[in-house]
């Protein structure tokens, strides 16, 4: 049987044409589905964010100069907070890796076992930090601890789902010493979060600076606000730092 290169040619050229073909397809359909997404939720209406433009400028002169006269008590909400980000990464941390261990199919004693944990692993990350954090303090009452419940068994969800992840990619070698860095990059990534959702927390009653962030919204306090939130993206900057700081030092 014998062949022209011709015509091999033709044949590579077709697959590769038909290869574009997809792709073009492929990112048209996404393309229109973004574009439908986006007109169905009103963010292609121009009328809508014209009619929102005296709103925006009367919240914005509410807003600014931010009222600081308050400063000295936030700073226990804001500890409360950092606090609760710290505790409740620690807490998934430490739930995590038995969970993980019994989510990744090389170290998972039994296959029941193995469905059981990621079924597990899918409730806790599918369930809101604020859903969870309305059940906790029906249940312990109002204060940091439901914050730290809150935070640390969503984040399990996560970090067990990674950490069985990591746990697979290095089995064959050796399962800690190979994914420890995994780990602890994943769980500073995490407490990274954790402390950006403890922040809002406190609209649900779970402590720290949310409290004082939605008290000051009920009663139309737009520049203590704005001084609330001035704090927070300050805080939030040097964990991500001290964040930044830990990754490079671990690597």
């Amino acid at each position: 049987m014998t062949y022209s290169a011709p015509q091999t040619y033709e044949a590579i050229l077709a697959r590769e044409n038909v290869a574009r073909l997809k792709r073009a397809v492929a990112v048209l359909l996404i393309v229109t589905l973004i574009f439908v997404a986006m007109a169905l939720t009103g963010l292609l209406d121009p009328q809508r964010f014209a009619d929102a433009w005296p709103a925006i400028k009367q919240l914005s002169s509410e807003m600014f100069p931010p009222d600081f006269r308050r400063y000295h008590s936030w700073l226990r909400p804001l500890a409360d907070t950092l606090a609760t980000s710290i505790a409740g990464t620690a807490l998934a941390v430490a739930l995590s890796l038995p969970l993980a261990l019994l989510a990744a199919r090389q170290t998972t004693p039994h296959p029941i076992a193995y469905h059981t944990a990621r079924v597990l692993l899918n409730l806790l990350r599918s369930i809101p930090e604020l859903i969870m954090g309305i059940i906790f303090v029906a249940m312990v009452g109002f204060g940091a601890l439901p914050g730290v419940l809150a935070v640390g068994l969503h984040s399990v969800g996560m970090i067990g789902k990674f950490f069985a992840e990591s746990i697979e990619h290095v089995i064959f070698h050796a399962v800690l010493p190979q994914a420890l860095p995994q780990l602890a990059d994943t769980t500073i990534y995490r407490w990274e979060y954790n402390f950006r959702a403890s922040t809002v927390l406190g609209a649900v009653g779970a402590g720290g600076i949310g409290f004082e962030l939605i008290a000051a919204l009920r009663v139309l306090e737009y520049a203590q606000v704005s001084a609330i939130l001035i704090c927070i993206l300050a805080c939030v900057t040097i964990v991500d730092g001290i964040g930044a700081a830990l990754r490079k030092h671990l690597k």
